[in-house]
């Protein structure tokens, strides 16, 4: 229950839990050297100096009282005083102290200062006023005698250690200087990290960025082994580029052979439907070749979005589709391949108007993401089949009509391909407004 509880807020980045794992240990042994050697050390050291003391006002105070009248007392007390390094001098009545209790001045900070207190204390000494604070290089304090309220004054330095702070203050300066030097080389070391994360994260959007292997040995091999794979990855596509290609015009080829065929036999029902059975067959072969390009994308480049989707509607409306548009939220530029978005929405039209009588469009900018809405108001898909409907060479027949021609199965599977290598997703909903299929095209800004 505790650890689920820290883990909540242990830092999520590798930096941030690096730099506890440095931190914590450093405030640690801090923490267990100023606990066991200053409480321990100097609050032994102050004992041992305080009783010393207490030795010698207490033989000065037993001096004072063997006096036999007041004058002889200070005379006593300045004598002795000046042998034992005290300043001792007797009060008039008009300065004695209140209550002793509240002549008991200390600050919550000085704990060498509360030892020393706690010793003088602990003694039969007749104390009326203990001050620490007055001033913090002297101890003053006043004691009753058998000839009044004699003041009596000493160097602090002679009940406590002198500047035990000075420690905290070494080990808090290199703590902070070696914590700073640790974050530097943390940096220095994680840098590599990103720098290969963010070229995987480019390839798999599409593009390649340069990058050459750096920091720290695994990392390297890391690194060299990225590169190995991105080079396996861009000959395969080039030698499938290159094989399709051919298949192209290989296949196109007997097929251009058939219409002509076909063209020069009497017009009849047969003839008719072998020319169909070709159409569809040059459908079916330019549908899988755009699929089978889809790595081919433009560039990215920073566009506004807005002004891409109304030039998609506004030439599909020119062609006679009835395409309009929505709610067009937000403003800005983002990173895209304009080319590739324009396929993307022209694929969604065209399953749109395929299976509905109309269908619109509406964009939404935020800060972080970039939504482009493709409705109809056809059938839609059931929630159960719109994971297996992104699948290429799926046909939901059952879902979606095909009176107004049948399609080949790759026109959700390309856009969702365009969105994912922009890093984004392709969602299919339920529209609210037309009440068919609502695609939404999600990508980050």
């Amino acid at each position: 229950m505790f650890f689920a509880w820290l883990k909540r807020y242990m830092p999520r980045g590798l930096y941030g839990r690096a730099a506890l794992i440095l931190l914590v240990p450093i405030v640690a042994v801090q923490l267990v050297v100023s606990i066991v050697f200053i409480q321990r050390h100097f609050d032994g050291v102050t004992r041992q100096m305080s009783a010393t003391m207490i030795a010698q006002v207490t033989y000065l105070l037993d001096e004072v009282d063997s006096a036999p009248d007041r004058a002889a007392a200070e005379v006593r007390a300045g004598e002795i005083g000046d042998v034992l390094g005290m300043e001792a001098a007797f009060l008039d009545e008009k300065d004695a102290r209140g209550h002793w209790m509240k002549n008991v001045r200390l600050t919550f900070f000085d704990f060498s200062g509360g030892v020393v207190f706690d010793e003088f204390y602990a003694t039969d000494l007749p104390l009326t006023f203990f001050d620490l604070i007055s001033d913090w290089r002297r101890v003053l304090m006043i004691l009753k005698t058998e000839h009044g309220d004699m003041e009596l004054s000493f160097a602090r330095d002679r009940v406590s250690a002198s500047n035990p702070h000075q420690l905290l203050v070494l080990m808090v300066a290199t703590g902070v200087f070696m914590s700073f030097i640790s974050i530097i080389f943390l940096r220095n070391q994680l840098r590599p990290i990103k720098r290969l994360a963010r070229a995987a994260e480019a390839f798999g959007k599409g593009s390649v960025i340069p990058y050459s292997p750096s920091g720290a040995l695994e990392v390297r091999l890391a690194g060299a082994t990225f590169l190995d794979m991105r080079a396996r990855i861009e000959r395969q596509i080039e030698q499938r580029t290159m094989m399709l290609s051919g298949v192209s015009h290989d296949l196109r080829t007997p097929l251009t052979r058939f219409k002509l065929g076909l063209s020069m036999l009497p017009e009849n029902e047969e003839t008719a439907d072998l020319m169909r059975d070709v159409e569809e067959m040059e459908r079916l072969l330019d549908a899988f070749l755009d699929f089978a390009r889809g790595e081919a994308l433009d560039d990215p480049k920073k566009c506004d979005p807005m002004a891409l989707v109304r030039g998609v509607v506004e030439r599909a409306k020119r062609g006679g589709a009835p395409v309009g548009l929505g709610d067009m939220a937000g403003a800005g530029e983002v990173w895209l391949r304009p080319m590739a978005i324009e396929r993307a929405l022209g694929n969604l039209l065209g399953n749109a108007l395929r299976y509905g009588t109309t269908a619109r469009v509406s964009v939404k900018i935020s800060e972080k993401a970039l939504l482009i809405r493709v409705e109809d108001d056809g059938p839609g898909i059931p929630k159960d089949k719109r994971e297996e409907a992104l699948k290429p060479f799926v046909r939901l027949d059952a879902a979606r009509n095909q009176d107004n021609g049948s399609g080949v199965g790759l026109g959700l599977a390309i856009t969702y391909d365009i969105a994912r290598r922009h890093g984004g997703t392709l969602r299919l909903g339920a529209s609210e407004g037309l009440g068919g299929l609502a695609a939404d095209i999600v990508l980050p800004r």
